[in-house]
């Protein structure tokens, strides 16, 4: 597995320091998020799951805790809308690059309104998704903010 994706790379371009961490990848689980926190043993408030929604029927990305579920309610308040919905896997990886289970917020093909819950602010660093099955790229959560030029809100359940 290679450590190096576009999801690295944006963060090596903007100087930020961060640590990436590979773990077994399983395919079958029925929360991934869950999974990735379990199999890198930390807390899965601290692993943030990247979601890609759409409201109004514009793409957004939105990351939560593992261990959340977003209001859809609250996520088109959040960006200013009045409807949302989860996007279709296959439309989340044409607009992304990623795959499923590797659906990184950082270097996707799009750059698209994204959100980090503000509970994520708490933790000295979170993990996101590195940009591939089975990577998690640990970082300040403040730096990741930052470097996707995100809003920050409450938009779990």
């Amino acid at each position: 597995m290679s450590k190096t994706t576009r999801a690295t790379l944006v963060l090596a371009k903007a100087g930020i320091a961060h640590s990436v961490h590979a773990y077994a990848y399983d395919p079958g689980a029925e929360r991934i998020g869950l999974q990735a926190a379990e199999a890198l043993g930390v807390p899965p408030g601290r692993l943030l799951k990247t979601l890609m929604a759409q409201v109004d029927g514009k793409p957004v990305c939105v990351l939560v805790p593992s261990d959340r579920e977003v209001s859809l309610k609250k996520l088109a308040v959040a960006f200013g809308g009045k409807t949302a919905a989860m996007m279709r896997p296959a439309e989340a990886e044409r607009l992304t690059g990623y795959h499923v289970g590797g659906i990184s917020p950082l270097g996707q093909k799009r750059a698209v309104s994204t959100l980090v819950e503000a509970d994520a602010l708490g933790h000295a660093q979170v993990f996101v998704n590195g940009g591939q099955r089975g990577l998690q790229i640990l970082l300040a959560p403040a730096d990741l903010v930052a470097v996707l030029g995100a809003r920050t809100g409450a938009v779990t359940g």
